[in-house]
């Protein structure tokens, strides 16, 4: 796998919007961040400014717009300035020569996911965390910081969180692939698809009900994707829906558990990533480290 080169002040860095609109000035305090605090050259897409319907612009827009940033050997890194939807509607179309020649960063999370597993397919590691337009928020100062950390090489040497009930015990090693589940359980059958043999799935969701958790994880498992992981990480599920006509009687984290109890991995419940506050910044494609014993839960990098 190529891990980008680690920024530096004074480095270029491009700021795009590949999926939902957003108004414009709420990118103010993300931009300033990257420009004062972070002392970077900072490239505004066209997309920031466009509206399509529900998109920063059309799809050829979008798509024009990162791939400017990805060819440009000039930029070190793309951040997402929000997920949404539509980048699902442009990966395909995306050309990565320039980018496997001049590897650079790029950050993103919920429907980036789609990105993040594109260049995880060609051998790029890139970043699952906050984006520009949720920068400000005094909320996720934590997680601000796991990207910048991650970015300008003060790397952690581990992620340890509480021990949860549902945990599997175990060792693993292997690459950490993943993000949304509904973006990746979408991407079946894709270009976009992840090979999950030997890897460590990290996977989040939000605003989903428990009948489709529970239906995207049978899916999942039908294909196969599951029997042969190295490994689960499982984020935060946020704002899940419960279906009031029929109701599915237990949580995502029991139906998570239950649609992999005929494995063996090791399996880290509750990780802090995802649609919340403390949202921790974490490597697609990298190698890492997963340690589940009664006393610990730990990713190691």
């Amino acid at each position: 796998m190529i891990l980008p080169p680690f920024l530096q002040p004074g480095d270029t860095v491009g700021v795009v919007a590949p999926a939902s609109w957003f108004p414009y000035e709420e990118l103010a305090d993300g931009l300033r961040i990257l420009r004062e605090n972070w002392h970077l050259n900072v490239i505004e897409g066209d997309s920031l400014y466009a509206i399509d319907g529900p998109f920063a612009g059309s799809d050829d827009l979008r798509r024009a717009d990162i791939q400017r940033l990805f060819d440009d050997p000039d930029v070190r890194a793309v951040f997402a300035a929000r997920g949404g939807y539509g980048c699902y509607r442009i990966a395909d179309g995306l050309d990565l020569t320039g980018l496997r020649a001049n590897p650079k960063w790029l950050i993103g999370f919920s429907d980036v996911t789609v990105l993040l597993s594109l260049l995880a397919n060609h051998q790029i590691v890139s970043l699952h965390g906050l984006m520009p337009r949720q920068f400000g928020d005094p909320d996720r100062a934590a997680s601000l910081e796991s990207v910048r950390q991650w970015l300008f090489g003060e790397t952690p040497a581990q992620y340890t969180v509480p021990v949860h009930p549902l945990n599997r015990l175990g060792k693993a090693t292997g690459v950490l692939v993943g993000g949304n589940l509904t973006m990746l359980s979408n991407s079946i059958g894709t270009p976009t698809d992840v090979d999950l043999s030997g890897k460590i799935l990290f996977i989040e969701d939000i605003d989903e009900t428990f009948f489709s958790l529970d239906r995207m994880l049978t899916q999942f498992r039908r294909a196969g994707r599951l029997a042969n992981l190295a490994g689960l990480v499982v984020g935060q599920f946020t704002d899940m829906r419960a279906n009031t006509s029929l109701p599915f009687g237990k949580d995502a984290f029991k139906i998570i558990a239950d649609a992999v109890s005929a494995y063996s991995y090791p399996v880290l419940f509750d990780f802090p990533a995802g649609h919340v506050p403390f949202n921790l910044a974490l490597p697609i494609g990298k190698d890492i480290k997963l340690i589940v014993t009664e006393q610990t839960a730990r990713i190691e990098f």
